[in-house]
């Protein structure tokens, strides 16, 4: 059966190398599962909701991934989109959670038209590589400063906007360890090296008594909290234009760059050669509208499946190997509920820190590359918003190569952007 929906022999696999390779990718992005909630939940949401709709929308998504794309790619909700969705678009410009997710599944179906029509490809080839790797390493610092704000490390200052904390307290000491523990695993090759440092602090912390173990195995909570709740009418709002352009920019290239490059490494696309990458961006496009009505910020392709592809796996049994152990993940919801934020924290800022590895990508030799890029990257931590990042990037791009005569270099994609960022700013400044 395997053989005949994955052909394994095609890909010089093994039914036991796609098991591990699909427990190796499980692994490293299972910190998901206890994050997402933690992220989500400060905006009202029911946190055992958004729990079982992070395991659901992640185990969903892995099995479109593996049976109409055949690829070993693991889905859940995305990084950075989970934020943007949670600090900027309920907390700083104020609409529900219910508008917020109306507004994931609108991008989803754009996302899904992009994708069928081919306009996702056009619209990801025109934007300049800089600013492609400016956003990934931009909503990095924003994850940075959501990770240092959550623990305790980074504090409110009247006089200087952020002071440092106190550094004595035991939920910022636990924090500090998480962080070193992630990193010197992660440096040591050990596979969940991220989940590892999250079960390692929370464990620490009932043993101080400074939280409280709630226990490990249960019936799944209920979903019904976040279960259609998306308020799809309140999110076609005129201000809502930015909110959905921004899930829809960052789905598009965050997802498409995962995809492509994940693949790569997996040799499932070759220069020349016929390859399933249409299918792979369409099941990614219909995870987003499913996770939406299940109650949870975009899904996405997860980069941690590189992991996975290290282990040997080359087909869709990877993935759907993640999509059942998300599934059984479904049944450790005390356990979830027992991980105080200081324990994810590190999980974030680690994350964040392998995202600014994208600054190397930037053209810093060429002024009119290198400054946008900086500014796309600058502005999302410093005004606490990705979309205003995404803004501030492509306007300054197009402005500096129209002014030094290099009319050549903006596509007509890049132009569409930027005009629709300035249409946003002239009449919705607020």
């Amino acid at each position: 059966m395997f053989e005949k929906l994955f052909k394994l022999s095609d890909h010089q696999t093994s039914v036991r190398t796609e098991v591990l390779a699909g427990l190796t990718t499980f692994l490293t992005m299972s910190y998901i599962i206890f994050v997402n909630p933690d992220i989500l939940s400060s905006t009202g949401m029911d946190r055992n909701a958004v729990f079982v709709a992070t395991c659901l929308a992640a185990a969903l998504g892995s099995a479109i991934m593996a049976l109409v794309a055949n690829w070993p790619i693991g889905m859940a909700p995305g990084m950075g989109l989970n934020a943007f969705f949670a600090f900027t678009v309920v907390a700083a410009l104020g609409f529900t959670w219910q508008q917020a997710l109306g507004a994931v599944f609108i991008s989803g179906c754009i996302f899904l038209l992009l994708t069928v029509t081919g306009i996702r490809s056009w619209l990801v080839s025109g934007i300049p590589k800089s600013i492609r790797s400016a956003i990934a390493a931009g909503i990095g610092l924003f994850l940075a400063l959501i990770a240092l704000k959550t623990s305790g490390i980074v504090v409110d200052n009247p006089a200087t906007l952020v002071g440092l904390g106190n550094l004595g307290d035991t939920g910022v000491l636990l924090a500090i360890l998480g962080f070193f523990v992630i990193a010197a695993l992660d440096a040591l090759k050990i596979r969940g090296a991220i989940l590892i440092g999250i079960l390692v602090v929370t464990v620490l912390s009932m043993v101080l008594g400074v939280s409280e173990f709630k226990g490990v195995f249960s019936m799944p909570p209920s979903l019904a909290p976040t279960f259609f709740q998306l308020d799809i009418a309140g999110a076609l709002h005129t201000g809502f234009l930015q909110v959905i352009l921004v899930f829809v920019l960052v789905e598009v290239f965050d997802a498409t760059g995962t995809l492509i490059g994940v693949s790569k490494r997996a040799g499932l696309i070759e220069e020349g050669k016929p390859n399933r990458l249409g299918r792979a961006l369409f099941a990614d496009s219909t995870a987003i509208v499913a996770g939406s009505v299940l109650g949870t910020s975009s899904t996405t392709a997860y980069v941690e499946s590189a992991s996975g592809v290290q282990a040997g796996g080359r087909t869709g049994l990877t993935a759907l190997v993640v999509a059942l152990l998300f599934l059984a993940a479904l049944f450790i919801a005390p356990l979830a509920a027992s991980v105080p934020s200081y324990a994810t924290a590190p999980a974030l800022l680690y994350v964040a820190g392998l995202m600014m590895h994208e600054l190397v990508e930037i053209e810093w030799d060429d002024i009119t590359e290198a400054t946008p890029a900086a500014l796309t990257a600058l502005v999302m931590p410093f005004t606490y918003s990705i979309a205003n990042g995404l803004a501030f990037g492509f306007i300054s791009y197009v402005i500096l190569k129209a002014v030094t005569g290099k009319f050549r270099d903006i596509h007509l994609a890049t132009l569409l952007v930027a005009a629709l960022f300035v249409i946003r700013f002239a009449f919705f400044p607020h």
